[in-house]
């Protein structure tokens, strides 16, 4: 479908099609996504194409100067022939000969120098024929080499795309912040629930029960001096 829009329309307008067509269905090559990297490879191959057409234009123009000279050179040849076929006559005492030989001698001479130009001419365009394809496959090597550099892009790029798809996915500080809130809520709640104990027990019970172990303790303590003092009961001899 492609190569049918590009023959139909040119290579220039056909790509601009299909950019156009790319951009109906939302997606540009702006966007440096897989569309751009399709529209390269297209440009490129559209690249490759032209210079191997002028490959083979400039073959054909190397034919065509080829059998210029080749001509030029028969004719230089046929020119020296017919002098040389005059003077034999002219030395063999054949004067009409002579004559007829030498007059397409100078017919053939004065087509020489047109053949020449020719030949020059068509050597001149061959040779500017070859500087610019020597060019173009230069141009196009490193298009290459751009077109590889293209896709290690967008690779890198949907690679760092991912990259930020799972840290949006998956926010770690998102999940931080949600942990210490959660972290201060229960730390409230345990205020809460310690202030709501305290408030709860009754002061006289507690006043009543620190009392009555102090009373503990001082009974103990009494007793246990008692134990050290000297109605400390003595064991028979």
């Amino acid at each position: 479908m492609r190569n049918f829009i590009y023959w139909l329309m040119g290579d220039r307008a056909g790509r601009t099609l299909v950019g156009t067509w790319n951009w109906l269905w939302g997606i540009p090559v702006e966007s440096g996504g897989k569309v751009a990297v399709a529209v390269a490879e297209e440009s490129l191959q559209a690249m490759q194409d032209s210079v191997q057409k002028l490959a083979a234009a400039v073959s054909m123009q190397v034919g065509a100067y080829q059998r210029a000279k080749q001509k030029y050179q028969d004719k230089v040849m046929e020119f020296k022939r017919f002098e040389e076929q005059a003077a034999l006559a002219q030395r063999s005492g054949q004067v009409e000969a002579a004559r007829l030989a030498m007059t397409r001698a100078i017919q053939v001479e004065n087509l020489l120098p047109q053949l020449e130009s020719q030949v020059q001419q068509a050597e001149k365009f061959v040779e500017t024929s070859k500087e610019k394809l020597n060019r173009e496959r230069l141009k196009l090597e490193q298009y290459k080499t751009d077109m590889q550099n293209i896709k290690d892009l967008a690779e890198i790029n949907s690679a760092l795309e991912s990259i930020a798809k799972v840290n949006n996915e998956f926010d770690i500080g998102s999940a931080r912040s949600s942990f210490e809130t959660a972290k201060e809520a229960v730390k409230g709640r345990h205020l809460r629930s310690q202030a709501l104990a305290e408030l709860s027990e009754n002061p006289a019970e507690k006043l009543t029960s620190d009392l009555e172990q102090l009373s503990l303790d001082e009974e103990v303590s009494r007793r246990l001096q008692r134990l050290d003092g000297s109605d400390q009961p003595k064991l028979p001899g």
